[in-house]
């Protein structure tokens, strides 16, 4: 017999990930990783296509959610994403998800974890992997979770029930500041570049400025061997410039191009995962880059489009698939505008539920 461990399925945002009770999981990390990558991989860990496992061939469907109750004060729930990494059996910690964060609490409702109220429930959610914290409202009409609603985002066919999530806490919650270097702008590689963590650690190139336009496919992009050369080795040098060290490991920072909008936002974006062309763009590397975009001095200074007299606190950022809303509330008349809230509307469903069924010669 296979050793089985009971799991769920849910797309959360435009990701799609494994969801467990961290109770069902070994303490252990190592032994815990295992587990992880048998889920997703099979006995084919280096196998990109994961034609052995759960996982969906792509770094956005090889993500894991682990979920438990919170013993502190201000939490409910308490979230560790994993990122297993597509092709070289590993898993990877130093991010947050905040697609894959939109599934814990319908996770947690679903398997009895927590109650629900009517007609909305909200908890309090904290984020294991930067030690912060976010407000998650999920619909529960009748005290039952619903999936059906008429909130739709870009990379997602179909409409779904609202999902927000507002983040507490998050700037400088991986590299330590805001602007971890201390420098709105600086020249690595003969490029200028701007080095920020508002809940991501995201390095914001202008396209232009690597003989690029912004606007190519993630396939185009993926496949562009010398660009990804160059994006590598400044990659590995903001890594510690940004208190991160060596990254040749890790999947952050984000490198991420910009380029000016062309439907409506207030920039062009294509996200590096960090060596292949993110579809859309991650939830908190979007939070990053319109915090980059608002605060004067950067590299994105002369790309960003913002609307003038704009009272609102409401950005919308381009990307391959479309383009995702991102709330912020800066306070201003400080050189570096201090993030009082920043937040994004997500969606979710539950896809599956049952066992995860490990490779027999590993696990029994």
């Amino acid at each position: 017999m296979q050793k089985a461990i009971p799991y769920m399925q849910i797309r959360g945002g435009s990701s799609k990930g494994l969801y467990f009770n961290a109770a069902a999981l070994p303490q252990n990390t190592e032994e815990k990783d295992r587990i992880l990558i048998a889920a997703m991989c099979g006995r084919g860990p280096t196998d990109i296509r994961q034609i052995d496992g759960l996982g969906g061939a792509d770094p956005l469907t090889s993500k894991v959610g682990i979920v438990s109750l919170s013993k502190r004060d201000d939490a409910d729930l308490e979230y560790e994403f994993v990122q297993v990494v597509l092709g070289e059996g590993k898993t990877d910690r130093t991010q947050n998800c905040g697609n894959i964060l939109a599934g814990i609490v319908p996770f947690a409702l679903e398997t009895g974890m927590l109650p629900s109220q009517d007609p909305i429930t909200e908890y309090r959610v904290f984020m294991i992997n930067s030690e912060s914290l976010c407000k998650v409202r999920v619909s529960t009409p009748n005290g039952k979770i619903t999936y059906a609603g008429d909130a739709s985002i870009d990379g997602v066919p179909g409409t779904s029930a609202p999902i927000s999530c507002l983040y507490e806490g998050i700037t400088g919650a991986i590299c330590g500041a805001l602007l971890p270097t201390g420098n709105k702008i600086d020249v690595i590689d003969d490029i200028p570049v701007t080095c920020l963590d508002n809940g991501m650690p995201v390095v914001l190139i202008r396209a232009e400025d690597l003989g690029r336009s912004g606007y190519e496919s993630p396939n185009e992009l993926s496949d562009d061997l010398e660009l990804k050369k160059r994006l590598e080795s400044i990659r590995l040098k903001a890594g510690h410039m940004m208190n991160l060290g060596d990254v040749s490991e890790k999947v952050v920072p984000k490198m991420t191009l910009i380029a000016p909008p062309r439907a409506g936002g207030i920039v062009t974006t294509r996200s590096f995962i960090p060596h292949r062309v993110h579809a859309a763009v991650g939830v908190l590397a979007a939070v990053t880059v319109a915090t980059g975009c608002l605060v004067p001095g950067t590299v994105a200074e002369t790309v960003a489009v913002l609307p003038e007299n704009y009272k609102g606190d409401s950005y919308l950022l381009e990307h391959p698939s479309g383009n995702i809303a991102v709330s912020l509330e800066l306070e201003a008349g400080a050189d570096i505008p201090v993030v009082k809230s920043a937040g994004v509307i997500r969606t979710a469903r539950a896809l599956s539920r049952g066992e995860i069924l490990l490779p027999e010669e590993d696990y029994v």
